[in-house]
C-alpha cells in the first residue's frame, strides 16, 4: 500500500476540510477513494470536486464497499461513536473529527470498539500538530519548571456570530449538536489543557446559556480545576467576544510561562521560589526573560491526518491524537454542564456520573427546540467553505 485509501463520511464545512488537506497534497500518502452524506446537495458539490469518486448515502454502503482501508468522521456530534463502531467492525481504521461524541458513556463505547476492532482510532484535535503547543509539551514534560502551582488559559478567540448558529439546522440545539461552546469549540483547548498537564482531578464551572445569542446551549464559561497535587487551574472560554485572547499562563515553582502569539516566554527564577522563600525573607527572587524558539513551521493544522496516515501505512501503533485520550477532554465539559446544572458544585472527574450525566442531558434534549426554516449551508470563514 503506497496511500492510504480514505472515504469521508459527512462533506460539510469540516468535510470540505479534510477534501482539502488532501487534495492540496498536505497529505502525500492519502487519496480520497469515497464520499458519503445523507444531503443529496452535499453529495453533488463533492461531485463536481471530485467527477471520478464514488458517492454513498448510506455510511453502511461504503463501508461494505472495499473501496476504503479508512474513513474520516465528519458529520454531526451524536453520531461519531456510532459511525466510528461500524467503520472499525468493518475492518476501517477511523479517524473522526473533534468531539468523539456528546457524552462520555458513548465514547467509551467507541473506545472499547476499537480495542476488539484491532484497527487505528484518532480523534482530530489538530492544535496538537502546531509547533507552539509541541514546544509546551517539551517543556512541560521536561521537568524544568518544577511544581507547576496555577494554570490559567483564557480562551475567547472563538468568536461566532449568529449568522454561525444559523447555517445549519443542527447547530446550536440540544438535541441536534448536543452542546455550544463547550461541545464545539472548546474541545481543542480542553485537550490540550490535559495532554499538556493531565486531567484535574475534579472542577467547577460557571455556564451561560443563550447569554450573546438566539441559541439554547451555552456560549460562556468561566471553570476552576483542581489537582490532588496542590495545582489549581483557571479556565475562561465563551463565543460571543471580539477581538478574542488566546493566552495561556503557566505559575510554577521556578517561575512563569506565558504562551500567547504562537510565542513562548519563560520568566526563569535563578532558584525556585520555595527554596528563596525558606532562605529569604524579603523581595523576590531574580529571573530573567526568556523567549523559547518555536520551530518555523507553516502551521497548516493536518497533523493528525499526517500521523494518522502514517501510522496505517507503516503499522504504528502509537498516535499523535489517539481516540483513547479523547475521553479526557470530553469527561471535562461534560462535567462543567453537570457542575453548572447543579448549582456550580464541584465535581469529582475520577469518578464522574456518566449515567447521570446522560439523564441529565436527555432532559434537555426532551425539551430542546428544533429550528425551522433554515437549510443546511456551508458557513464560510477565513476563505474556506
Amino acid at each position: 500500500m503506497e496511500k492510504v485509501r480514505i472515504g469521508i463520511v459527512g462533506f460539510g464545512n469540516m468535510g470540505h476540510t479534510h477534501y482539502n488537506f488532501i487534495t492540496e497534497g498536505k497529505v502525500p500518502n492519502m487519496e480520497i477513494t469515497a464520499v458519503c452524506d445523507i444531503n443529496p446537495k452535499k453529495l453533488e458539490y463533492a461531485k463536481e470536486l471530485m467527477p471520478d469518486v464514488p458517492q454513498f448515502e448510506k455510511a453502511e454502503d461504503l463501508y461494505k464497499s472495499g473501496l476504503c482501508d479508512a474513513v474520516t468522521i465528519a458529520t454531526p456530534h451524536y453520531v461519531h461513536p456510532e459511525l466510528a463502531i461500524k467503520a472499525l467492525e468493518h475492518g476501517l481504521h477511523v479517524l473522526c473529527e473533534k468531539p468523539a461524541g456528546v457524552y462520555t458513556k458513548q465514547v467509551n463505547e467507541m473506545i472499547e470498539a476499537q480495542k476488539k476492532s484491532g484497527k487505528l482510532l484518532a480523534v482530530n484535535f489538530c492544535l496538537r500538530g502546531l509547533p507552539v503547543y509541541q514546544t509546551l509539551k517539551k517543556l512541560v514534560a521536561s521537568g524544568e519548571l518544577g511544581h507547576i502551582k496555577r494554570i490559567t488559559w483564557l480562551a475567547t478567540q472563538w468568536y461566532r456570530p449568529q449568522a454561525y448558529h444559523d447555517s445549519a439546522g443542527w447547530r446550536s440545539t440540544w438535541a441536534t449538536e448536543g452542546g455550544g461552546a463547550l461541545i464545539n469549540q472548546c474541545p481543542h483547548q480542553l485537550d490540550l489543557w490535559q495532554w499538556l498537564f493531565g486531567t484535574p482531578d475534579s472542577l467547577m464551572a460557571d455556564v451561560s446559556f443563550g447569554k450573546y445569542y438566539d441559541i439554547e446551549v451555552d456560549d460562556d464559561v468561566s471553570a476552576m480545576f483542581k489537582y490532588d497535587n496542590g495545582t489549581t487551574g483557571v479556565y475562561l472560554t465563551g463565543t460571543g467576544e471580539t477581538p478574542g485572547t488566546n493566552r495561556l499562563d503557566i505559575s510554577c515553582d521556578m517561575g512563569r510561562v506565558v504562551m500567547e502569539h504562537g510565542k513562548i516566554f519563560f520568566d526563569k527564577l535563578e532558584i525556585s521560589e520555595r527554596q528563596w522563600n525558606a532562605d529569604h525573607n524579603d523581595e523576590e527572587p531574580p529571573r530573567n526573560r526568556i523567549e523559547v524558539e518555536v520551530p518555523a513551521v507553516e502551521d497548516d493544522y493536518s497533523g493528525v491526518f499526517k500521523d494518522f496516515a502514517d501510522a496505517v501505512l507503516t503499522g504504528r501503533t502509537e498516535l499523535l491524537s489517539p481516540g483513547y485520550e479523547a475521553i479526557n477532554e470530553l469527561t471535562m465539559s461534560n462535567a462543567m454542564y453537570h457542575s453548572a446544572w447543579n448549582g456550580s458544585k464541584w465535581v469529582d472527574l475520577k469518578s464522574f456520573p456518566h449515567d447521570e450525566f446522560y439523564n441529565e442531558l436527555m432532559e434537555r434534549v426532551a425539551n430542546s427546540k428544533p429550528k425551522e426554516g433554515i437549510e443546511d449551508r456551508f458557513y464560510v470563514t477565513g476563505g474556506t467553505k
